[in-house]
């Protein structure tokens, strides 16, 4: 059991240490203030050397508007750590261990071992002890797909939102195992996360069409505004695949040469109604009430609000979107049930031998968690693939005005939906003119991304939005 020393002084403390170092992170969402940090939840594990200190801070940003909960797993040295210098937060004295080198946990893999471990055996962490907010214990839940202890670990870089850190994995006997990837979710939100649940039901399914989920850890906080704890999932594991690449790498370079890509589309449309199949078979559909009708009616009313606030000159198709949005609501519309909510060629792998494998299934990331664990509409997903196939073509004249890639594009997205329909049954009017009005959803939601971060990619969405409201590309 770790040892807490209770009523040590530590300078500077945990909290100070922290709210310094957390605004050079990626996956910091307040960008321009400094975070007020308050603890309101956390947990340890266990050094079996006795050598680390292995604490992980759930810790609530009261600067922000609304509160946004962060996870921050931290290692205390009495050395530094080799090699990790880049994961340094600081130093601080404690008045009875002395000096403390303090590490980002994903980056110490005397963390990432105990994290792993917690998962893969079900285990529960230990209490924190802490004198200031939830001492709730951590709880890890293995799928037992896999066994073994990780023999070294590397994290990815590049990410916005969460940290994930790929495990070499030793199998029981000593000899190499499959690695392992683990997602370590930065920012909390009460309810389970989307990525743990839909992935880990498609594994019960036997689905090899994503990635193998192998257990996750779960966790509660205190209500950052007060009331009950709130509960949440912190980590995530699943099967790594190295040495491959994603769809819109292969399907760039396609468009980029004129090479025929029909037939690779086709098979991504199979595999992506085989996934919705075995969506619906392991966790259920429902009916489409006024409810859905309503919220998605106002989703959309809200995305074209956002962008001609961004991109004026869309005020001028006002009739014509209205006009689709309406169609909407009188549409029949079939049952729905969990999708993959933000699908697009970045999301599926090219693997060899197994072919196309969907991942990171926590839907459209700037939507709440409440509203991406809703059942929704397949068609949500296959609009957002034909975008994507819109985009490999724009992003083609973008990088050469010579080049002109719509047709290929155009051959693709039937492609797409001719491999969709061989699996789910053919499209009738309806579900075209649904797909057709999440098409226009998607576009408006990309002109507002476009003109915040990339103005010069603005031309691909608001080519999107004239052809999907004119009278030949409506509904």
């Amino acid at each position: 059991m770790a040892i807490v020393h209770k009523g040590a002084s530590i300078v500077p403390t945990k909290t100070e240490l922290v709210g310094a170092w957390m605004p050079h992170q990626r996956w910091y969402h307040g960008k321009g203030h400094d975070p007020a940090l308050r603890r309101v939840g956390g947990f340890r594990f266990e050094d079996p050397e006795g050598e680390v200190g292995i604490e992980t801070l759930l810790l609530a940003d009261t600067a922000a508007d609304p509160v946004v909960v962060y996870q921050v797993p931290l290692t205390y040295r009495g050395a530094p750590l080799e090699g990790g210098e880049h994961a340094l937060l600081g130093t601080m004295e404690h008045s009875v261990l002395g000096r403390r080198w303090v590490y980002d946990g994903p980056h110490d893999p005397v963390y990432v071992g105990q994290l792993v471990d917690t998962i893969l055996r079900s285990r529960q962490s230990d209490e924190a002890q802490a004198s200031v907010g939830s001492n709730e214990l951590a709880r890890g839940s293995s799928t037992g797909q896999v066994l073994g202890t990780v023999g070294s670990s590397v994290v990815l870089t590049g990410e916005q939102s969460n940290t994930s850190v790929i495990c070499r994995m030793l199998a029981p006997d000593g000899g190499p195992a499959e690695p392992l990837i683990v997602k370590v979710f930065r920012t909390l939100q009460d309810g389970d996360n989307p990525d743990v649940v839909v992935q880990s039901a498609l594994t019960r399914e036997g689905s090899d069409r994503v990635p193998m989920a192998v257990g996750h850890l779960s966790g509660a906080w205190d209500n950052p505004s007060g009331g009950a704890l709130e509960h949440g999932d912190l980590a995530f594991a699943q099967e790594f695949i190295p040495g491959v690449e994603d769809a819109w790498r292969v399907a760039l370079v396609a468009a980029a040469a004129g090479h025929d890509f029909t037939a690779r589309a086709r098979d991504l449309g199979v595999v992506t109604a085989q996934i919705h199949a075995a969506l619906a078979h392991a966790l259920g559909t429902v009916e489409a009430g006024e409810a859905a009708r309503d919220a998605l009616v106002a989703s959309m009313r809200s995305r074209y609000a956002a962008a001609v606030a961004l991109v004026p000159s869309l005020a001028s198709r006002s009739t014509s979107v209205e006009r689709v949005i309406e169609s909407v609501r009188a549409m029949r519309w079939p049952a729905l049930q969990r999708i993959h909510g933000d699908y697009h060629l970045g999301q599926v792998l090219d693997v060899p031998e197994r072919g196309w494998v969907a991942l990171d299934f926590e839907g459209e990331p700037l939507r709440p968690l409440a509203e991406r664990v809703q059942p929704d509409l397949t068609q949500r997903d296959v609009a957002g693939m034909l975008r994507s196939f819109d985009y490999a073509a724009g992003s083609v004249g973008l990088a050469d005005p010579s080049r002109d890639a719509t047709a290929w594009a155009a051959a693709c997205r039937l492609a797409f939906l001719e491999g969709y329909a061989s699996v789910a049954g053919p499209a009738d009017a309806e579900d075209t003119a649904l797909v057709q009005a999440l098409e226009l959803d998607k576009a408006l939601y990309e002109v507002v991304y476009e003109a915040r971060n990339r103005p010069s990619w603005l031309p691909i969405p608001l080519g999107a939005v004239e052809r999907l409201t004119t009278e030949e590309g409506s509904p």
